[in-house]
């Protein structure tokens, strides 16, 4: 019968000193449709990078570095993991560094992790204590306000005749933090019915200076408003097909949809990882695996925006449960936030420049997402260079600021560069806002004025792009 095949793509590196999975996905493609007894080849280019192993403990000699350990790299062709056949195999010297950087987001407190080891030619289960975080956040946080610039942007903005610089400077404190906010509620009177929220213009004088309102809608199944709307196939379906074609043109079809609808912005795809079969919001996420994840999520954001609306990934980062969601702590080693609960998320930002992301609910390592510098500002925009917006998860964990005395809640969201508060209030019940950020500009040691405004210029550019 006619049908589709998809060719995957696994390697097998040496164990060396860092242990390595057995097996490990790199590349994979669907071939067309196909007749009985034709054939098709496909071509694959293997990076080095995606190769490489991260070393969180200078067992290799290179901390904090991505390296490919000496020995024999082996490749696997097959239609599943557990089919697969051997193809080739090359041997690596001596040890290569891909990619130095530096240690961020590492445990705080000690645990011990899991790691392969081999002993007489036998990958044996064995735990060794965590790699620590060496260098206080406060230290970088104060190395990156000693470097942060001033807003520039000559872009005129939408149709207001004035550059978007020209746009920060004239806004007031109010109406700055006013723009770091969503409206406040849930289902916004600017929008269709049942939206999720509106952000941008969520105050008069913001709207009266050609600030528009910008529409949230729940996802990822389908467009969730209390309207007639296509229901789409879970997340873990879509990965099913190992077709990244077809969910570029649903992606296209989806984001059609939502403008037809009166909504900006679309709060998907989910693409957090698979570690539970009974994970309770499995349905939402792709894949157990993060290099499916990121290239499911990567194409689906490039077909949702290419209309004039944005794609929104979630959630950001180490979701792994939904019980007790907004107060449990991941805590993972580096090598493993890198290798795995990152990957997917680095592979969508690069690969297809989401206008904006969802940060989760929960700690990383003791630091709630919303407030995570290191996450934030550190990788995300320093180290894979993101220049969209993030958003919190709608409402967040009220906190102060351990390194900063004068700054707590939303400035010490927009200190880790954490956008906008959505949808706006302090919770569920009261939905009604606080005055932290402004109070905070007030004090020689709270947040920075040029801190807020990268903010709004965060926000304002995500609005010219689907507005422009």
């Amino acid at each position: 019968m006619p049908g589709k095949e998809v060719v995957q793509v696994y390697h097998e590196p040496p164990q060396g000193k860092l242990g390595k999975p057995k097996r490990n996905l790199i590349e994979f493609q669907k071939t067309e449709l196909l007749q009985p007894g034709e054939t098709e080849n496909l071509n694959f280019e293997i990076k080095l990078q995606d190769l490489a192993s991260y070393d969180d403990s200078g067992v290799t000699g290179h901390p904090f570095s991505y390296v490919l350990e000496a020995g024999e790299y082996q490749f696997y062709v097959g239609d599943s993991l557990i089919n697969l056949e051997l193809v080739g195999n090359y041997h690596l010297e001596k040890l290569l560094v891909i990619q130095k950087l530096k240690q961020i987001a590492a445990p705080v407190e000690n645990f011990n992790r899991l790691v392969a080891t081999l002993e007489e030619g036998q990958l044996v289960e064995t735990y060794q204590p965590v790699t620590l975080q060496k260098e206080s956040v406060k230290e970088r946080v104060l190395q990156h306000l000693e470097s942060l610039s001033e807003v520039s942007s000559e872009e005129t903005f939408l149709d207001t005749g004035k550059t978007v610089s020209e746009l920060i400077h004239s806004f007031s404190k109010e109406e700055l933090d006013a723009l770091t906010r969503g409206e406040g509620p849930m289902n916004s009177p600017f929008g269709p019915k049942g939206n999720a929220g509106m952000f941008g213009g969520t105050i008069e004088s913001l709207r009266q200076k050609g600030i528009p309102p910008v529409i949230t809608t729940d996802g990822p199944a389908g467009i969730r408003l209390n309207y007639y709307a296509s229901l789409l196939p879970c997340g873990t379906a879509f990965a099913s097909t190992w077709n990244l074609e077809l969910l570029e043109v649903i992606g296209i079809e989806f984001g059609k949809e939502l403008l037809d609808l009166g909504s900006d912005m679309i709060l998907a795809p989910g693409m957090n990882i698979h570690r539970n079969p009974l994970g309770g919001r499995n349905f939402e996420y792709f894949s157990e695996d993060p290099y499916l994840t990121g290239k499911m999520a990567a194409s689906y954001v490039i077909g949702v925006q290419s209309n004039p609306v944005a794609a929104c990934p979630k959630h950001f980062a180490c979701n792994n449960q939904e019980t007790n969601r907004n107060y449990n702590d991941s805590r993972v080693s580096e090598r493993a936030l890198r290798e795995i609960y990152l990957k997917g998320f680095e592979i969508c930002v690069k690969e297809s420049n989401p206008y904006s992301i969802m940060s989760s609910y929960n700690k990383i390592n003791g630091v709630w997402a919303h407030y995570h510098f290191d996450l934030a500002t550190e990788i995300l925009r320093n180290e894979w260079k993101y220049q969209g917006c993030i958003l919190t998860d709608w409402w967040m964990r009220m906190a102060k600021d351990p390194n900063f005395e004068h700054v707590e809640n939303n400035a010490y969201r927009v200190r880790a560069q954490v956008d906008i508060l959505m949808p706006g209030g302090k919770d569920f019940v009261t939905k009604e806002s606080d005055d932290s950020l402004i109070q905070s500009l007030e004090h020689l040691d709270g947040i920075t004025l040029k801190e807020v405004q990268h903010s709004a210029l965060n926000v304002l550019n995500l609005i010219q792009k689907i507005k422009g």
